[in-house]
């Protein structure tokens, strides 16, 4: 695989991982469930002509999903793999979209200050070294009253021997549901419960894939009583940053 633009501060996948981003299970029951559960989360209606950043967008498989569901007039894209950005540029040629490609790591952000409206964090926080780097540029280039959205695997999912077995993963750095909710809020973005869903979905559950609740021997349990595999929050840079004279 190519060399990264950024070594310092991004674990890239292992051959197997980058395989499977490709193929059909990471498109339809992964990206396409979690963009439909992100624009459920929403409380108010959709930011209009968006410009959208696909932070860690990887082989581009999201595209014609983020396209679809919320109409920006503009898409950039951003990965520290320059492999993973020439396939983006297929993707996106084959789904015939305009959409801009950047190499950089998500801690060092090539835009400026308010220039985004959207940014759309899928399952890329997780291999972040710099992750509260990487967070505080997404405030950054947010502009007042736009929307992340964040979407992740928790450390209950990350720190499974399926996934330490086949993917890497900066283990330091990963958290739980309730950390990276907290970690949110301390970087100044805003959200209720409605804005958060915990997704407990088959693939998630590395243990065994929920297969022994399939078969009925035992049963799921619910939330409260469960660790959290999967988080999705739909955050919101406030509105006063832009009243206050804060870009950051």
């Amino acid at each position: 695989m190519s060399e990264r633009f950024f070594s310092d501060s991004y674990v890239e996948e292992t051959r197997l991982g980058f395989m499977f981003l490709r193929s059909h299970t990471w498109q339809h029951h992964v990206l396409r469930v979690a963009i439909n559960d992100l624009r459920r989360l929403f409380s108010d209606p959709l930011p209009e002509n968006a410009v959208l950043l696909d932070a860690g967008c990887g082989q581009g498989k999201s595209f014609q999903y983020l396209h679809n569901t919320f109409a920006p007039s503009r898409i950039i894209g951003i990965d520290a793999d320059p492999h993973s950005l020439n396939l983006s540029g297929k993707e996106a040629l084959r789904q015939g979209l305009n959409v801009e490609l950047i190499g950089s790591d998500c801690a060092v952000l090539p835009l400026p200050d308010a220039s985004v409206d959207i940014v759309f964090c899928h399952q890329t926080f997780h291999h972040l070294v710099e992750q509260e780097k990487a967070l505080t540029e997404f405030y950054r280039v947010l502009k007042p009253g736009g929307y992340l959205l964040f979407a992740e695997s928790t450390e209950a999912y990350i720190d499974t021997w399926v996934i330490r077995w086949f993917f890497r993963h900066p283990m330091h750095v990963q958290k739980s549901a309730g950390q990276y909710l907290e970690m949110l809020r301390g970087q100044g973005f805003e959200f209720s419960s409605h804005n958060v869903s915990y997704p407990y979905l088959w693939w998630s559950r590395a243990r065994d894939f929920g297969l022994l609740e399939r078969l009925k021997l035992i049963k799921p349990k619910p939330f409260g009583q469960r660790e959290e595999t999967l988080i999705n929050v739909v955050a919101r840079k406030p509105l006063r940053a832009f009243v206050e004279g804060e870009t950051s």
